[in-house]
């Protein structure tokens, strides 16, 4: 009996194998913490961007973006709370010289100083700041001192008048961003689960005081929906809240949705109820005014307190890596290695919607497939592969996700008519030339996720 179960060496072996993830560096020995993303993953990246995009903006009236930059004034981080709070405790092993945080140490080990990995000696635990520093300008001193930010939460307060009053926005409204954040992590491990060049997408919703806890329940409530309209396996998800030794330090209430990785569950968004710490602290620090002014309210002022829904944009790249991979018999035919892997990814999502794979090289349905391939382009990523045995090619399609493979044979010529291949059940329907864009578009629309083991 095959070992079917998905662990993080065969995602990472399949992330290589077909473009989706490699190691930044590699051909020098890597970098840790770094990884690239391949023809494949970028796709998949700039997809679950679009997905999570449409559905905090385009589907909100209510709810607008904005892209700000990624090095901002260093007085941002001390207002934010980064510069004091924004640290992990760090120890290091005296004898093999191993690197851990101590929170992840078991409490009898660190009590006795002694190294999880060789039993040596542990360093005095020592707080570790997580913030990337550099200079700014030519001259490499403290004046020029700034951060690779940790977070782009900070740029959408920052920006919180700029854009209520640029676009008349009235609260309750959302600002979204999507965009790199960096952070000097102790240890990064588990693939891109934990990295220290990342992406966030995250929404901050403003909100009058006294109607915070109202609204973070309606945004706990939007964002688990979310993942449903993902196509995700709503089994391998679940809430944690935040006991008060978890809180962070600007925190009044916060939930984790959490997902089953091959190495347990990890956290993947969080929504956190934020008060007013946010734009009071940089009113503070700014001297500058951030309080709205209700018009409808007898012109009523307020500094507004803050729903943030937070989800890691390469966190949910991994997760539906993990989500979608199956290994599969294909059908008992007496032969135990008629198998395949597949990943079921959402056709919404899938970095490749639809291959167009000639039957064979010659008598021209190679430059008939190149016609109706030059056709789906419109309106979808398409692939195309003449190369080897057609069961070949439908198995590298099904690697890489591909939810529909056309196949042009002679009939074709006939009559005009092609082959199309459905990745998770495997069916094939026959269906005019003239269809297939229209077919594939009520085929995602109709899509719902297959239950394991087809």
């Amino acid at each position: 009996m095959a070992d079917t179960a998905v662990t993080m060496d065969k995602i990472v072996s399949l992330a290589k194998r077909r473009g989706f993830v490699f190691q930044s560096s590699e051909i020098y020995g890597g970098l840790s913490g770094a990884w690239d993303y391949g023809p494949q993953g970028i796709e998949l990246k700039n997809r679950i961007a679009r997905f999570w995009w449409k559905e905090m903006t385009q589907l909100h009236d209510n709810i607008v973006g904005i892209d700000a930059a990624i090095l901002m004034h260093p007085k941002v981080w001390h207002a934010s709370g980064h510069v004091e709070n924004f640290t992990d405790p760090l120890v290091d092993c005296k004898k093999c010289k191993a690197r851990f945080r101590a929170d992840q140490i078991p409490p009898e080990d660190l009590a006795a100083k002694k190294c999880p990995e060789c039993g040596g000696e542990l360093t005095e635990v020592r707080k570790f700041n997580l913030m990337f520093k550099t200079t700014l300008g030519p001259v490499e001193d403290e004046s020029g001192l700034v951060y690779l930010r940790p977070e782009t939460a900070q740029g959408i307060y920052v920006n919180f008048k700029n854009v209520q009053q640029s676009n008349r926005m009235k609260i309750p409204f959302g600002i979204a961003q999507i965009g790199k954040a960096f952070r000097n992590e102790i240890v990064t491990k588990n693939f891109i689960f934990r990295t220290c060049e990342f992406e966030q997408m995250e929404m901050q919703f403003f909100v009058k005081p006294g109607t915070d806890a109202e609204w973070f329940e309606y945004w706990r409530e939007q964002r688990w929906n979310y993942y449903k309209k993902l196509g995700i396996d709503m089994k391998k998800l679940r809430w944690h809240r935040h006991g008060p030794d978890e809180l962070a330090h600007y925190a009044k209430d916060a939930y984790d949705i959490e997902f089953e990785f091959p190495m347990g569950f990890k956290e993947l968004e969080g929504v956190h109820n934020r008060s007013d710490y946010d734009l009071s602290r940089h009113q503070q620090f700014s001297g500058k005014d951030m309080q709205y002014i209700d018009q409808d309210n007898g012109n009523e002022r307020y500094i507004p307190n803050i729903i943030e829904t937070s989800a890691g944009l390469t966190r949910q790249l991994l997760m539906l890596l993990c989500d979608a991979y199956e290994e599969q018999k294909v059908a008992d035919k007496g032969n135990e290695d008629d198998w395949r892997t597949v990943m079921h990814f959402h056709p919404e999502l899938a970095p490749i919607t639809v291959a167009v794979l000639p039957l064979m090289k010659k008598d021209g349905l190679a430059e008939l497939a190149q016609d109706i391939r030059a056709e789906l382009k419109e309106d979808f990523v398409t692939d195309y592969d003449q190369s080897g045995a057609i069961g070949r090619r439908y198995r590298r399609q099904d690697e890489v996700g591909t939810p529909f493979c056309v196949t042009i044979d002679y009939q074709t010529k006939e009559d005009g008519t092609v082959t199309v291949r459905d990745r998770d059940s495997m069916l094939q329907e026959r269906l005019p030339r003239a269809r297939i864009a229209e077919y594939i578009r009520q085929k995602i629309k109709e899509y719902k996720r297959p239950s394991a083991g087809l």
